[in-house]
């Protein structure tokens, strides 16, 4: 049975007890990240736990530990758990009170971080998925990593109804993001991709995308792109910290390029898999 980590300490999964009156359990009043780990290392951590303390700001929510100290914890956690290629996923509420919907004044937040194996996406990332447009109903603070989820998760699950592997949301005629990835189409050799923006969640392989569009002196452009202009670009792909860089050949009926994925994309992806340390024909 696994470690968690529960309020700094870690315990057994049969032992964590969860309050009925836990915010995130009422409100989703809360934030969380999924953190990669490969090779028995973290990837990205300092960045992941950046913005988780960045989403607690926005939500004025006081985290009661230091970023080393938080850090620290969660490598002690997978060197328990010991976990070689997976993820870690922590969530912080904002305590257990009575409920109201105003800021309790007593309560202290709640902690809750575990660990599980997973592996990379190797034949998605060779084959390319398929996407789904969806009207983006989501909130307005999509910059924050918080609990509230249920858009994202309507959007999802419309999008395996109907065979494909992500939702496309979009905002009227502008697309934004993934229900749990960032969106990127290539044409004429340009990377685009939405502006941070408070409309979308600026994902850490996003960044790490960007970054490497600088090395390898690729030209990226964060303008914001219609669903006319995403149903012809040369190629198109999405990214998130568990799918790294998956290739969408197709949109709704539409096939993106020749129906495979793109030059630029997999050049993008071999790049990627240097800073990981594999090989997707590992």
């Amino acid at each position: 049975m696994d470690w968690i980590l529960y309020n700094g300490d870690l315990i057994k999964e049969d032992e964590l007890k969860l309050s009925r009156e836990d915010r995130a359990y009422q409100f989703g009043d809360g934030i969380y990240e999924v953190i990669r780990i490969y090779g028995g290392d973290f990837f990205t951590a300092e960045e992941h736990i950046d913005r988780f303390y960045e989403s607690a700001e926005k939500i004025r929510m006081v985290f009661p530990y230091t970023k080393d100290v938080f850090h620290k914890m969660l490598h002690e956690l997978v060197e328990r758990n010991e976990v070689t290629d997976g993820q870690v996923y922590v969530q912080v509420s904002r305590g257990a009170s009575m409920r109201q919907h105003h800021f309790p004044e007593l309560a202290e937040p709640v902690l809750v971080a575990s660990t599980k194996p997973l592996s990379r996406p190797v034949e998605w990332m060779k084959a390319g998925v398929k996407a789904k447009l969806i009207e983006d109903v989501r909130w307005l603070r999509c910059d924050i990593k918080s609990l509230n989820l249920l858009g994202n998760v309507l959007a999802k699950q419309e999008a395996h109804e109907a065979g494909c592997f992500e939702a496309i949301l979009h905002r009227g005629d502008v697309v934004t993001e993934g229900s749990s990835s960032n969106m990127f189409g290539i044409k004429g050799g340009i990377l685009y991709t939405h502006p941070a923006t408070n409309l979308i969640l600026n994902g850490i392989t996003r960044r790490v995308i960007m970054q490497i569009c600088k090395d390898l002196d690729i030209e990226l452009q964060e303008t914001a792109f219609t669903v006319d202009q995403a149903l012809a670009m040369d190629e198109f792909f999405m990214c998130s910290t568990t799918a790294e860089i998956l290739p969408v050949i197709q949109i709704d009926d539409t096939v993106i390029g020749n129906g495979k994925p793109g030059k630029v994309t997999n050049r993008l992806i071999e790049a990627f898999e240097a800073r990981i340390g594999v090989s997707v024909n590992a």
